[in-house]
């Protein structure tokens, strides 16, 4: 696996809201859905199997009737909280910047 594999993967938008919302400890599907706003159901299933193919969730099914599945960081999820909430955190305190940022370059495009 190369290294922009992994890049792929963690860096992708939709995979860094899901692992910010497990941060914050095991959701159900519909919480995570709830929780990470605009992703579609379908994204949110491509995204949940994606980061648990690559270890960083896992999947618990509870028997019961209807059976309950949660969601939840494994410890190499949990590793990326730290990288995560400080780009989530650089993204929030620099918003204002980039849109001055795009006006000012679409005005001059």
């Amino acid at each position: 696996m190369l290294v922009s594999d992994v890049l792929a993967r963690v860096g992708s938008k939709w995979s860094i809201l899901v692992i910010g919302a497990l941060g914050q400890g095991p959701r159900r599907f519909n919480e995570l859905k709830r929780d990470v706003r605009g992703i579609s159901q379908r994204m949110l299933t491509l995204t949940v199997r994606g980061l648990e193919r690559d270890g960083l969730i896992e999947r618990t099914v509870t028997p019961s009737i209807p059976p309950r599945v949660d969601y939840s960081l494994t410890g190499l999820g949990r590793s990326l909280l730290a990288p995560v909430s400080a780009l989530g955190e650089w993204a929030v305190e620099n918003r204002a910047a980039v849109e001055r940022a795009r006006l000012a370059f679409d005005k001059d495009a």
